[in-house]
């Protein structure tokens, strides 16, 4: 038997921390969510730390337990299965639970249903999954319990859904669920870069067009100004352009590293707690996107709770699910508040309102969701709203952006072109005056 040291949430949402034996690291996940938890992260303890783990310090009774040399975040990065190195894209896992919720609601066996999926599956880390969820399921494991195997590919939303289907005996309908709330979810994010598309290809034409006018034509028309005009003053206009010319000429590569610098500067304040909730309290206050990224943002936040609890899963849990899976700090810090009020007793309307981020229309029917017993439906009605906010955000957006940007690549080359004209003006003047005498 082998000694595993867990981190795992309870229904509550707190976090458990303890050590078990078990044969191997499947049976270890088993015993752990046997007992009402969540596993959050499991790993071996070897040798030494076996021991110091088992045996009190000084050998008094009642004393604490050591803790394992290294720490658990140690062991969960070591011997990680191949298949848990790489994920899966969220358009491949879509379709895969497509699939099965298809394979499953015809009556086939669910190890019958994933056999028919590996044989047709092309993708390796794919297939690997498979394997591992077959044999895991062989082995006298649930569905579910095979999943948190494969955190990189299954999140805590999948599995515990799944888990939650399993409970109450309606898998079908909950990988139903699962596959129409992935493929609305992958419409959206689908919508919004789909309508980036044409502005970054007309921002990154502007740039190319402006660099090159500037490192390899202006300098030949300021030879030829030089030759002709001597040392006669020229337009302002003409004078700027060309200083700037020269100083991208001068501090090309300075300015290149001075660009790559602040993207590593903002991805390394990004990866910081407190650089990413200042920067995604500004991403929702932005003028033109902020409230895409809001409308997103929440359209994903009632969809996913909606979802979770329409399949069964504790409101507790489901809270702190979405919390986990939120892409703004912001938002999840609103989701902590609603937890706590909600452990407490208490109801979501007051903390959601207190939050500032959800519109008093969301907060209303959440509140009439709580009064009726329907808050699933309402959290759903609520994310079928927004996700229309969205498409008209999107297609408002694309609208406002495309004219924009063609003015501004029509502004920067209008200003390239006219002063360079300028200057020819008078040396066609200054010809056709010394040809008239």
């Amino acid at each position: 038997m082998a000694k595993f040291q867990y981190v795992a949430v309870d229904a509550s949402g707190n976090e458990q921390r303890g050590t078990l034996e078990a044969a191997n690291r499947g049976a270890a996940i088993a015993a752990v969510r046997a007992n009402g938890l969540m596993p959050k992260a499991l790993g071996e303890i070897k040798g030494e730390e076996a021991d110091a783990a088992a045996q009190p310090k000084g050998g008094a009774r009642g004393a604490k337990k050591p803790a394992a040399k290294g720490g658990l975040n140690k062991e969960i990065k070591l011997g990680l299965p191949k298949f848990m190195k790489g994920g899966v894209k969220a358009k491949d896992r879509t379709t895969f639970t497509r699939q099965l919720a298809t394979l499953v609601n015809a009556g086939l066996p669910l190890m019958r249903c994933i056999e028919v999926l590996k044989k047709q599956n092309q993708i390796p880390s794919m297939a690997e999954c498979l394997d591992g969820v077959s044999e895991n399921i062989q082995g006298g494991g649930t569905f579910s319990e095979a999943l948190t195997q494969f955190p990189k590919i299954f999140d805590n939303l999948y599995v515990n859904m799944v888990k939650a289907g399993e409970a109450g005996g309606v898998l079908e309908v909950v990988l139903q669920r699962l596959a129409e709330f992935e493929e609305k979810a992958q419409k959206i994010k689908n919508k919004v870069k789909g309508a980036m598309i044409y502005p970054a290809v007309v921002l990154v034409a502007a740039i190319g067009i402006t660099a090159f006018l500037l490192v390899a034509v202006i300098p030949k028309f300021k030879q030829v100004f030089q030759d002709i005009l001597g040392g006669e003053r020229l337009p302002a206009i003409t004078e700027f352009v060309m200083g700037f010319s020269a100083f991208v000429q001068h501090n090309g590569i300075q300015i290149g590293l001075g660009v790559a610098a602040l993207v590593v500067l903002y991805k390394i304040v990004d990866k910081t707690p407190q650089g990413n909730f200042v920067l995604d309290a500004i991403r929702l206050k932005v003028p033109v996107t902020g409230t895409l990224v809001k409308r997103t943002a929440i359209s994903q936040v009632t969809r996913t709770l909606g979802t979770l609890l329409s399949s069964g899963v504790p409101i507790l849990q489901a809270l702190t699910i979405v919390r986990d899976t939120s892409s703004n700090r912001i938002i999840a810090k609103a989701l902590q508040s609603v937890h706590d009020a909600v452990k407490e007793g208490e109801s979501m309307t007051d903390p959601l309102a207190a939050s500032g981020v959800f519109p008093p229309m969301v907060v209303s029917m959440v509140q009439v969701g709580e009064e009726t017993g329907a808050l699933p439906e309402m959290l759903t009605r609520i994310a079928n709203n927004y996700d229309d906010e969205v498409d008209n955000a999107v297609a408002g957006l694309t609208a406002a952006i495309e004219p924009a940007l063609i003015i501004f690549l029509a502004v920067i080359v209008g200003t390239i072109v006219i002063a360079m004209f300028l200057p020819m003006i008078k040396i066609i003047s200054n010809v056709s005056g010394a040809g008239a005498m």
